[in-house]
């Protein structure tokens, strides 16, 4: 009964820690591109640094989460949690997604109902999920690739620092720099949940004039290269630096 109640709660902490997330993240995109809010036009600084403090914020109060199935493989892999649960805690993080971009929708309908006729469909679209600034899918897979091998092996390495309060600043300023450095060819998702809740929620509410949700990217590059990019971090940090 222990068991089940742990499992139980870590799922529920994924499933909210991955909604507050993307609450921040989605939210900072509709705030600075959508019509009529406030901080309209602040720029891709002000995007990523929201997303580095978003997550900070989600580790610091729901604690040991991994809030991206990237992390569940690579915490798989080095045997700190069961194969058994790398299923029911990725899907609790997409539904986290999911229910985290419905939230931010709901606060921002007014500003997506003014914005129809004057933001194009796929800006929207872009909103919730991540595209390339150049489409280009094998250059893409490796970019997305290459940014979460350096995100899953930059959290193995902070985490192995015990100072408490260290690992959730330590992300986000990981965050920050990954952002900042490499995301400008994708749009660093390096994480599955991250891309694909808010893709599935684009693709269910009712926006007005919305293009399609790009499955064929959606899958191959933030669905499918984060988990390749991940396996080699934990390979790495294993194999390199001994951490479990």
């Amino acid at each position: 009964m222990r068991r089940r109640n742990f499992l139980v709660h870590q799922l529920i902490a994924e499933f909210m820690g991955t909604a507050l997330m993307i609450i921040f993240g989605v939210g900072v995109h509709c705030s600075s591109v959508l019509k009529g809010t406030k901080y309209r036009g602040s720029g891709h600084i002000f995007a990523i640094t929201t997303w580095g403090f978003g997550i900070s914020v989600a580790l610091f109060i729901f604690g040991n989460v991994c809030i991206n199935p990237a992390m569940v493989l690579a915490q798989c892999l080095l045997g700190n949690i069961a194969w058994s649960l790398f299923i029911p805690y990725s899907v609790a993080e997409v539904l986290g997604g999911v229910v985290g971009s419905v939230i931010v929708w709901i606060m921002y309908a007014d500003h997506f109902k003014a914005s129809t006729d004057e933001i194009s469909p796929i800006t929207i679209r872009n909103l919730f999920c991540t595209a390339p600034a150049v489409r280009n899918l094998p250059r893409n897979f490796f970019v997305e690739l290459f940014d979460t091998f350096i995100f899953i092996s930059g959290i193995l390495a902070i985490s192995e620092i015990k100072t408490p309060g260290i690992v959730p600043i330590g992300v986000g300023l990981l965050v920050w720099a990954i952002g900042m450095g490499l995301g400008g060819p994708t749009g660093f998702a390096m994480n599955l949940a991250r891309d694909m809740g808010p893709r599935i929620a684009h693709a269910i509410l009712p926006i007005a004039n919305k293009a399609d949700s790009d499955w064929q990217y959606g899958i191959i590059v933030p669905g499918i290269a984060p988990f390749v990019g991940a396996a080699i971090a934990a390979w790495f940090m294993h194999g390199f630096f001994g951490i479990n």
